[in-house]
Order: structure tokens, then C-alpha cells, then sequence
């Protein structure tokens, strides 16, 4: 069990989990995910840690896998001045996960989330349950309340 599903059970939330066979080779962790599940990839939103240039310095942007994220959104949503991609291995160690399997929930770093307004268009959504070759699906106000995160457009 992951941090990310301890996180969703301890909140008593509904959700379920989903399991596919991982292939090292592919491209995209998220558009596999997609492929491998049958689900659009807007559906499918993938976790990406940016640095800030404000005092938290890190945060979280939970965006479809079919989608951009746009710096100059996400810094706006975030209260900053700029936004820009956090490094690989800051990025693993706020979060506790590897990259390719950072889930919004069970971080180790409490960190400003804000999930892609698109999300609203789905009564659930798929993210990363923590590793690669899993994803949790739940309501998109669920992982919000959970993870203390707004909603804004931070997409192309």
C-alpha cells in the first residue's frame, strides 16, 4: 500500500485503484496510464512539482496528460511572480515518490496544490496512487478537500 492510498482510505473517501503493467520504455508515464486503462487522457491527470519564486518555493500542478502546463498560469494560481519545472530530485524528495509516480496525496512536504480547472468536467479522475503501474481514481473535489488544493486553469 502507498502513502497515497493510506492517505485516501484515512480520509474515508471513495475511490478504487487501478493496476496496469508498467513498461519502462514508454514515453509518457500518464499516456500510458491512459492506454493501458482504456480511459481518456483527459481524464487522466499527471503530477508535476514546480519551483516558485515566493517563500514555499514548491508547488503542486495536477494537470490532464493530454495537456501543457503554462508557467505563467500556474505562478498566478500559486500567488508567485514565476513558476518554472522543480528539479528532478528536489521534486523526488519533497514528495517522497519517484518521478513518473508522484501522486498529489500521502506527500511527505505539505506543498500549494492546485489542480487544472478541466478537472471539474469529470465525476472522477485518475492520478498517480504512488507508483508507476497504479493510479487512483476519485471525485476531483475529494483529492481538493484532502490535499487543501484550489482549482484554476493552468493548462495551454
Amino acid at each position: 500500500m502507498t502513502p497515497a492510498i493510506s492517505t485516501a482510505k484515512k480520509h474515508k473517501i471513495p475511490f478504487q485503484t487501478h493496476q496496469y503493467t508498467h513498461d519502462p520504455a514508454h514515453h509518457s508515464y500518464g499516456k500510458e496510464a491512459a492506454e493501458k486503462l482504456g480511459i481518456p487522457e483527459e481524464q487522466v491527470f499527471k503530477t508535476l512539482v514546480v519551483h516558485l519564486d515566493v517563500e514555499s518555493h514548491l508547488a503542486v500542478a495536477v494537470i490532464p496528460v493530454s495537456s501543457m502546463l503554462n508557467m505563467k498560469l500556474t505562478a498566478k494560481a500559486a500567488s508567485a511572480k514565476k513558476a518554472a519545472m522543480a528539479d528532478k530530485k528536489i521534486a523526488e524528495k519533497a514528495t517522497g515518490y519517484l518521478l513518473g509516480g508522484i501522486s498529489p496525496l500521502g506527500q511527505k512536504k505539505k506543498l500549494i496544490t492546485i489542480i487544472d480547472a478541466s478537472a471539474n468536467n469529470f465525476s472522477t479522475i485518475y492520478v498517480s496512487a504512488g507508483r508507476r503501474g497504479l493510479e487512483i481514481e476519485l471525485q476531483p473535489a475529494d483529492l481538493a478537500s484532502i490535499t487543501e488544493a484550489t482549482f484554476a486553469q493552468i493548462t495551454q
